[in-house]
C-alpha cells in the first residue's frame, strides 16, 4: 500500500483540477444547452494571458493573475451568451461544429501568436514540499487540490440554497416561462457562463505549471473533463467532481502498472477516454437525455442546384486532369488535395447525408495507412490488393465506431467517437499494430507509376471512382435511408426499416473510403506515419467541410483544395497561420446562420408531432405520401390554431382531455 501511496497523492491533486474543469463545462451544459467544445481553449487563453502580462511585459504576478482569471472571463461570457442564445434552435450537429469551430478560432490564433513548442509558465504558486500521510506533495499541487475541492463544495451549495441556482436550472427548460416570472433569461444565462469562464480560467492557471504552456496541452485540457463529466451523466455536479479524481487516480495507478509493459504505455494518458466511452456505452438511454431537448435537423436549401453540383464536379475532373501541366514542382500538392476529395467524399456521406456526428474520421484513414504498410511491405502483397485491403480493415473499425452510435445520438455520439478516437491515438498508434515507436512506416508506389505525374493520375482515378461510388449510394435506396434516418429515426423505425442495420451499413462504407484514402495518402508521401490524423485534425476537417456541405458533389473537391493547396500557395506566414482561423470562424458563422434558419422555419422548437409536416420528410425521402396535414394551406393552419384554444376550453370545462 505504501507504494501505492504517491501515486494516489498525485491521481488527488490533478484529478481535483480535472474534476474542477469538468464542473465548469456541466454548468454551462446545464444552463444553455450547449456542450462547449471549446472550453479548454478557453482556459489556453486565460493561461497565455497571463503568461503575456507577467513574462512578457514584466506585470506582478497578482496583476497578471487578475487580469488572466477575473476581467478576461466576463468578456468571453458575454461572447458564449449571445453565441449560444443563437444557437437554441439549432440542431445537435449545428451546436457541436459551432463550439468545434470556436474552439479551431481561438487554438489558431494562439498558435499564431505564440507559437506551437511548449512555453515555461512562470509559477505564482511555491514549490516547496511538504509532508502528507508519509508522501512530499509539492505546496503548488495542494493548493490546487484544495481551490479544486472549495469549488465543487461552492458549486453544490450554490445549486442547492441559492435562488439563482434554481433558475439556472430553469432556464434550460423554458426560458420564456421564467422571463414571465419576472428574471431576465439573459441575465441568468450570463452569470452561468460568467462562472464557467471562471472555473476554466481557474483551470488553465492550475494545469499550465504541471503540463507547461503548450497550447493544444491546455485546448484538450477539456477531453480530460469529457470523462469526469460523464461519471456525472453530464447533470451531477458533485459526481463530475468524483469522476474527475477517479480519472486522476486512475491514470496515476495506470502509470506504475503499466511502466513495464511496451504494449500498454499509452493507457494512461488514454484512461479519460477509456472511462467516457465506457460510461456512454453502459449508462442506460434514459440517463442520457440530452438537455435542450432533440431538434429535427431543418430541410436547408443547397447553394447549388443538383444539375449545377454536377457541371461543376465534371469541370473540376477535366481541370484536375490538365493539373501536371501546369503545376510543375508543386505537383505533390495536387496529389495530396485528391486524397483528400476521397475523405472528405467519406465525411459528407457520414455526417451531412445519414446526420452521423462523427470526430474520429482521422482515426479511420490513420488505420488505412498503417495498414497498407503492413500490407505491402510487411506481407509483401501487390500494391492494389494493399489498397484495397487497408480499407477493408478499416471498416470494421467503422463499424467499432458505429456501436455508440446504436445506443447514441447527437452530442453523445459525438464525445463517444471523439473519445474512441483519443483512445485509438494515444493507446494504439504507437504500437506495432500501428505506425510502432518511429510513428513511421515505409509505404510504396506501384512499381509503373513510381514518378509523380504518372502516380497523379491513378490518385485521380481514385478520387472519382470513389466520389461516384459515394454518388451512387446516395442515389440507392440505402441513400434514401440515410436521409430519412437524418430526419426521423423514428418514423424509419415504425416503418418497420432497421435503423441499426443502416447506422451500421454508412459507418462502414465511409470507413472503407477512408481507410483506402489512408492507403493512398502513405502511398503518395512514400511513407506512413499518425501525425496529420491527430484527432483534433478530425475537428478541422469538420469544419472544413461544414463550409463547403451547400455545394452539394462539388463540396469535397473544394474542401480538399482549402486543406492541401491553398496554404502550399501562401508564401506569407501570417496568411498561412491565420487560414485555420478562417476555416473556424467560417464554420460558426455557417452554424449560426443555419441556427437562424432553423428558428425562422419554426423547427427550433421541439421535434415534430406525428401529425405536423416536419414529421412526414422521412416519408416522402421514402417514396411515400406524407399525412393530410403537410397539404393543409396556410389559411387552413391558421384556423385550426385559431380554433384550437376554444377546443381546449371546451374540454377543460367538461372535466375532458380532448383528444383533437
Amino acid at each position: 500500500m505504501n507504494e501505492l501511496l504517491p501515486f494516489l497523492v498525485v491521481g488527488v491533486t490533478t484529478g481535483s483540477v480535472y474534476g474542477l474543469a469538468a464542473m465548469g463545462l456541466v454548468l454551462t451544459y446545464k444552463t444553455s444547452g450547449i456542450f462547449n467544445f471549446a472550453h479548454g481553449a478557453i482556459a489556453a487563453i486565460s493561461a497565455f494571458v497571463y503568461y503575456d502580462l507577467r513574462t512578457l511585459r514584466g506585470l506582478p504576478w497578482p496583476v497578471a493573475l487578475a487580469v488572466a482569471v477575473v476581467v478576461v472571463p466576463p468578456v468571453i461570457a458575454l461572447l458564449m451568451e449571445r453565441v449560444t442564445r443563437t444557437l437554441a434552435a439549432a440542431t445537435v450537429a449545428t451546436k457541436v461544429v459551432a463550439t468545434v469551430g470556436l474552439q479551431l478560432v481561438i487554438t489558431s490564433a494562439l498558435i499564431a501568436g505564440y507559437g506551437s513548442s511548449a512555453l515555461d509558465f512562470p509559477g505564482f504558486l511555491p514549490t516547496d514540499t511538504v509532508t502528507v500521510i508519509g508522501v512530499h506533495v509539492g505546496i503548488d499541487q495542494l493548493t490546487s487540490a484544495i481551490v479544486a475541492a472549495a469549488g465543487a463544495l461552492g458549486f453544490f451549495a450554490f445549486f442547492r440554497l441559492s435562488s439563482m441556482g434554481v433558475r439556472m436550472r430553469a432556464v434550460v427548460d423554458d426560458s420564456d416561462l421564467l422571463e414571465l416570472s419576472g428574471t431576465s433569461a439573459f441575465a441568468v444565462r450570463t452569470r452561468a457562463w460568467l462562472i464557467g469562464c471562471w472555473v476554466a480560467a481557474a483551470s488553465g492557471v492550475l494545469l499550465a505549471p504541471q503540463l507547461g504552456l503548450d497550447v493544444l496541452l491546455l485546448t484538450l485540457l477539456v477531453v480530460q473533463a469529457y470523462g469526469a463529466a460523464a461519471v456525472g451523466l453530464f447533470s451531477s455536479l458533485p459526481l463530475t467532481y468524483a469522476g474527475g479524481l477517479l480519472i486522476g487516480v486512475l491514470s496515476a495507478l495506470a502509470t506504475k502498472w503499466v511502466s513495464t509493459s511496451e504494449t500498454l504505455s499509452g493507457l494512461p494518458p488514454a484512461m479519460p477516454f477509456v472511462v467516457l466511452f465506457a460510461v456512454l456505452l453502459l449508462v442506460g438511454r434514459r440517463r442520457l437525455a440530452e438537455i435542450g431537448g432533440h431538434r429535427p435537423a431543418p430541410a436547408s436549401k443547397p447553394l447549388v442546384s443538383r444539375a449545377t453540383g454536377r457541371i461543376v464536379a465534371v469541370v473540376a475532373v477535366v481541370l484536375a486532369g490538365c493539373v501536371p501541366l501546369v503545376a510543375a514542382s508543386k505537383l505533390p500538392v495536387y496529389s495530396s488535395a485528391l486524397v483528400y476529395v476521397l475523405i472528405f467524399a467519406s465525411l459528407q456521406l457520414l455526417v451531412r447525408t445519414s446526420g452521423q456526428v462523427s470526430l474520429a474520421h482521422a482515426a479511420l484513414v490513420a488505420v488505412g495507412s498503417s495498414t497498407f504498410s503492413h500490407l505491402a511491405v510487411g506481407a509483401g502483397l501487390p500494391w492494389l490488393l494493399a489498397v484495397l485491403l487497408a480499407g477493408v480493415v478499416a471498416v470494421p473499425v467503422g463499424m467499432l465506431v458505429a456501436i455508440p452510435a446504436i445506443r447514441l445520438s447527437g452530442l453523445y455520439l459525438a464525445l463517444a467517437t471523439f473519445g474512441l478516437g483519443l483512445l485509438l491515438e494515444r493507446a494504439i498508434y504507437g504500437t506495432s499494430w500501428m505506425f510502432g515507436k518511429t510513428n513511421t512506416l515505409p509505404a510504396p508506389r506501384p512499381g509503373l507509376f513510381e514518378n509523380d505525374e504518372s502516380f497523379y493520375y491513378v490518385l485521380l482515378a481514385f478520387a472519382v471512382a470513389g466520389s461516384l461510388l459515394i454518388a451512387l449510394v446516395g442515389r440507392s435506396r440505402l441513400g434514401r435511408l440515410l436521409r430519412a434516418m437524418a430526419d426521423s429515426p423514428t418514423t424509419l423505425s415504425t416503418l418497420g426499416l432497421g435503423v441499426n442495420v443502416t447506422r451500421v451499413t454508412v459507418f462502414a462504407i465511409s470507413a472503407f473510403v477512408a481507410g483506402v484514402a489512408g492507403a493512398l495518402y502513405a502511398s503518395q508521401g512514400r511513407s506512413a506515419t499518425g501525425a496529420p490524423f491527430l484527432s483534433y485534425t478530425s475537428l478541422t476537417w469538420l469544419t472544413v467541410l461544414v463550409l463547403c456541405a451547400g455545394l452539394r458533389a462539388a463540396g469535397p473537391p473544394l474542401a480538399a483544395v482549402l486543406v492541401a493547396v491553398v496554404p502550399a500557395y501562401l508564401t506569407n506566414d501570417t496568411f498561412s497561420q491565420a487560414l485555420p482561423v478562417i476555416f473556424g470562424f467560417g464554420a460558426l458563422l455557417v452554424a449560426l446562420y443555419e441556427a437562424g434558419a432553423s428558428k425562422r422555419r419554426g423547427t427550433g422548437t421541439g421535434a415534430p408531432a406525428p401529425d405536423e409536416p416536419g414529421a412526414s420528410r422521412a416519408d416522402e425521402r421514402l417514396g411515400m405520401p406524407g399525412p393530410a396535414a403537410q397539404r393543409l394551406t396556410a389559411a387552413k393552419k391558421a384556423r385550426i390554431a385559431q380554433a384550437a384554444p376554444a377546443r381546449v376550453r371546451v374540454g377543460a370545462g367538461l372535466g375532458k382531455e380532448t383528444a383533437r
